[in-house]
């Protein structure tokens, strides 16, 4: 399988100013990601980011991967990774996993897996990601948590920070019961192939991405599909904020990190 990953990154995050180069047991958080995209097998591993600071961090690491400086300009990673992609001259059909920079506790088999998703759906699904069940009503309720809602093909029919679909107070219930998937958390990972993004890059930014501050919906509002791939039992968090953070680094300190990637 051949693929390529691409993690775009900025230093100047809008929640959390400089998380790129955070701290996490002894590394910046942009090498645990990169450590991440070098164990999954994929072809090559760029980082994309406007930031010199984060190209010497990587650089500094003399590891497989590669460094793209990008412009400061883009709306979303998605828009940083088309530059990439044209940068590099891709193939139509080469197939790009986009790895975010604040997911340390993204697995390589994961990495892996959504890229094999792409493999083996039908061409006229546009991207892959993947998603799992819901824990608590906390993470439920938590506007940093992406919801998705799927359809019986597992396509996605809509991404929210709110709760979706509304759940009338039975929450807990429905956690044990056959509706469980229903109540999923977006894992914010994709993959698609090059020529999709020629086309994404082409469209304006829609309303319901500016109103969610989800890329990802950019691509519903255009009519495309979204392949989104259930697995259950994934511990991850993402680092949106200082607390986030300090809840990966427990995670690491006490050698969880090990046990979820084995």
């Amino acid at each position: 399988m051949n693929f390529v990953v691409i993690i775009p990154v900025r230093f100047f995050s809008t929640r959390f100013p400089g998380k790129a180069l955070a701290d996490i047991n002894g590394k910046p958080m942009i090498v645990r990601v990169m450590e991440n995209a070098l164990d999954s097998g994929a072809n090559k591993v760029i980082i994309a980011t406007d930031s010199s600071c984060i190209a010497r961090v990587i650089e500094s690491e003399q590891s497989e991967s590669e460094v793209c400086l990008t412009r400061s300009t883009h709306q979303s990673g998605t828009e940083r990774l088309a530059e990439v992609a044209i940068n590099y001259k891709f193939s139509d059909d080469q197939i790009i996993v986009h790895l975010q920079g604040d997911e340390p506790l993204l697995s390589s088999i994961m990495i892996r897996q959504v890229a094999s998703i792409l493999c083996s759906i039908s061409s006229t699904i546009s991207m892959a990601t993947l998603a799992t069940p819901l824990s608590s009503f906390k993470e439920a309720r938590d506007d940093n948590v992406v919801k998705v809602v799927i359809n019986m093909n597992s396509n996605a029919l809509y991404f929210s920070r709110s709760m979706i679909p509304w759940n009338t107070g039975d929450f807990v219930n429905h956690l044990d019961s056959k509706f469980s998937k229903t109540l999923l958390r977006h894992i914010g990972i994709y993959a698609y192939r090059v020529k999709f993004l020629r086309r994404y890059i082409a469209w304006t930014k829609s309303p319901l991405e500016q109103l969610e501050h989800l890329e990802q919906l950019r691509v519903l509002w255009h009519g495309e599909a979204i392949h989104v791939s259930v697995i259950d039992d994934v511990f991850n968090i993402s680092v949106d904020t200082p607390e986030s953070l300090s809840h990966v680094n427990t995670v690491f300190k006490k050698n969880k990190y090990a046990t979820v990637h084995n």
